[in-house]
């Protein structure tokens, strides 16, 4: 049938994904990292419902074509010219309202001195939507929320959190004393606008200082997941080589991934004072050689060291637009 890609925008969310003309458009949305909601994948369910509003699709059930003002099920239709489609239930970043849920305590793990992966389920896992990247907010009786990133990404069964219970973060350690006497834990979730919706058409750069890596697994798991072809860095910075806690999986994915490429900065390895502003990490960020006007970079740590990297990488010609991260929501400057 050719070998043309056609483009499809999702409205009102603004996602648009590329699609072959042999390609269902729910299969392409998948593979641009789109979320859309699905169940029987043959049409009859009808949870995956649109409105053509632009262009003209194949309805692979009777072949016949669909026209605009139409509906149709995007598991049985094809592109046959570039398409607009209205389909409320997909939300781009930050959109998806949060939930509470009563979630699973599967597992709890020690993966470093102070560090804990946490596992969870949900009974209907199906209800929970989130985009990589966010975060949730643990609700313990009589205590604040005590929020962590999500690890794991959308696709996932189970939720995975990393969470550093160390002496001086008394609401983390109260969250894993908690986990560990119940069976079960209360969740509000999606939390944060730092996140992908959709595969970005651009090179990525991550940056982590500590758990921060959480959040950067979360958009590593779900770029694998997608037709990502751009190249991914992650910058992981921490203050000693026992706080590199999944050091062996991001290079792990190094090794897989040819487009991968892992910097592990590591405040002892020069015996080098791991400075308040996070002074090294920010400088290897600097020295990477990358294409500031054409990468977008995603950071996850304190505030400082996320505005110092802000400030850094603005001088030096990165778009504002393309700069992401949660501290810019929660801890705004004035």
């Amino acid at each position: 049938m050719g070998s043309r890609r056609y483009l499809v925008t999702l409205q009102p969310a603004g996602l648009s994904f590329q699609a072959g003309p042999d390609e269902d458009l729910l299969s392409a949305a998948a593979a641009a990292g789109i979320t859309v909601p699905v169940a029987c994948r043959n049409g009859v369910c009808e949870i995956c419902e649109a409105r053509l509003e632009v262009g003209q699709a194949l309805n692979t059930r009777n072949q016949q074509k669909v026209s605009p003002g139409a509906r149709l099920m995007m598991c049985r239709s094809l592109a046959c010219d570039d398409l607009e489609l209205e389909i409320p239930a997909v939300m781009s970043s930050g959109q998806i309202p949060p939930k509470t849920f009563e979630a699973k305590v599967v597992a709890i793990e020690a993966i470093s001195h102070d560090v804990y992966r946490v596992e969870l389920s949900l009974p209907r896992r199906r209800d929970l939507k989130f985009h990589a990247g966010q975060y949730l907010a643990v609700l313990l009786p009589d205590n604040e929320p005590s929020y962590f990133s999500i690890a794991s990404s959308p696709q996932a069964g189970h939720i995975e959190l990393h969470v550093q219970a160390s002496p001086e973060w008394e609401s983390a350690q109260r969250v894993i004393d908690h986990l560990r006497s119940q069976t079960s834990v209360r969740l509000e979730l999606p939390h944060g606008k730092a996140c992908l919706a959709t595969a970005p058409q651009r090179p990525v750069l991550m940056v982590a200082a500590g758990t921060g890596f959480a959040q950067m697994k979360s958009l590593v798991d779900y770029l694998r997941e997608t037709r990502f072809d751009q190249s991914v860095t992650l910058f992981w910075g921490v203050r000693c080589e026992g706080d590199m806690y999944l050091r062996p999986l991001a290079e792990q994915w190094q090794q897989e991934w040819s487009g991968f490429r892992f910097v592990p900065v590591v405040g002892d390895d020069e015996d080098n004072d791991w400075g308040g502003h996070h002074e090294q990490l920010v400088r290897a960020v600097l020295n990477s050689g990358a294409d500031w006007q054409r990468v977008e970079v995603h950071a996850s740590g304190s505030p400082t060291m996320v505005y110092t990297l802000m400030d850094e990488l603005l001088a030096v010609g990165l778009p504002a637009s393309a700069f992401f991260s949660d501290v810019l929501e929660y801890a705004p400057r004035h």
